[in-house]
């Protein structure tokens, strides 16, 4: 495909940096647009400016993390909603037809499970009263037996369970009127858990293993909440960045949204992850603390299948290597 001038919303974020050095190398003429400066996404006139000359836009600002409290719903319908209802409405005007957006897995709610007597169920959200009393695992909601977790495809129904699940699932949603208004063509990328370089730290945001990496940097153990069993599907950052690349240089094909896990396809435990971190830094170990949060989710790993088939999409960083890597680097 021709090389393309390619605008990247989030640019000096974890995530979108990556991005823009990924396509950088393939020979693509990327145009930044970072809400770090005084650039503003929901400012029309800032987002037509920045449209000039662009092919295809590539969505990476957000504000994410689940939140601390309610007070955080206007941000982040702010940032995330209004911020992508104007950069859609500018695309329009500016005829710029191709997007690729930062989805994510927490559209999903709760993975996949399956029950012995009801096959495939959708449990609701975990009870304050069970995480206080140790009992983490989600129950049949028909018969309340145990259930076996399995994985997600893109064609699970939507259950988005905190504001910025919301706000992502809106994006979604914003994108694919856009897409059936204008003819346009978009891609939803929905990330799994992104680790690697860059990631942000110490702030009520970060991912869970910028979190354990700060507190072994200070010589304190990763505190794990739950029981550390946690399943979720740890990939890359340049994975991820790669996965841009690919959506981006891919054929528009049918004019309906088309959404992707972005995921390595095999899950570790968040206790596991932990267990990785402290090794790199030859301990402290991890302490499991049975702590938890409303609205986190038990488990939550992806079937990849839809993005290798359609983009060539395969995770490449092993497990092991990236979180090795990851401990090391900042």
């Amino acid at each position: 495909m021709p090389d393309m001038r390619i605008l990247v919303t989030g640019s000096a974020g974890f995530i979108g940096s990556h991005v823009v050095e990924a396509l950088n190398e393939r020979g693509h003429d990327t145009r930044p647009f970072d809400l770090r400066g005084d650039e503003d996404i929901r400012d029309e006139s800032s987002v037509a400016r920045h449209l000039k000359g662009i092919e295809a836009v590539c969505h990476q600002a957000a504000k994410v993390g689940l939140g601390v409290d309610v007070s955080d719903l206007p941000a982040y319908a702010s940032t995330n909603v209004l911020g992508t209802a104007v950069l859609l409405a500018g695309m329009a005007q500016a005829g710029v037809n191709r997007l690729v957006l930062a989805s994510s897995m927490v559209v999903y709610g709760e993975g996949a499970y399956d029950c012995p007597d009801h096959g495939r169920v959708r449990p609701g959200p975990r009870a304050a009263a069970d995480l206080a009393g140790g009992r983490f695992e989600p129950r049949c909601p028909a018969c309340a037996a145990p259930l076996t977790p399995g994985t997600v495809d893109e064609d699970a129904p939507m259950d988005p369970r905190n504001a910025y699940a919301d706000t992502k699932l809106a994006q979604e949603h914003l994108a694919a009127s856009w897409a059936r208004a204008t003819g346009g063509s978009v891609v939803a990328l929905r990330y799994h858990n992104v680790y690697g370089p860059r990631m942000p730290r110490d702030t009520p945001y970060a991912g869970v293993a910028a979190i354990f990496r700060s507190r072994l940097e200070h010589g304190e153990p990763p505190l794990v909440f739950e029981d550390g069993g946690q399943r979720r599907d740890f990939v890359h950052v340049r994975d991820v960045a790669r996965a841009n690349v690919l959506a981006l240089e891919s054929q528009p094909g049918p004019r309906e949204p088309r959404a992707y896990n972005i995921a390595s396809g095999r899950p570790h435990t968040v206790g596991e992850m932990a267990a990785a971190l402290a090794n790199t830094y030859g301990g402290p170990d991890p302490v499991v603390t049975g702590d938890y949060r409303l609205g986190d989710v038990r488990h939550i790993v992806a079937e990849p299948g839809r993005a290798a088939a359609e983009l060539g999409f395969r995770a490449s960083v092993r497990f092991e290597d990236g979180m090795a890597e990851f401990a090391r680097r900042a």
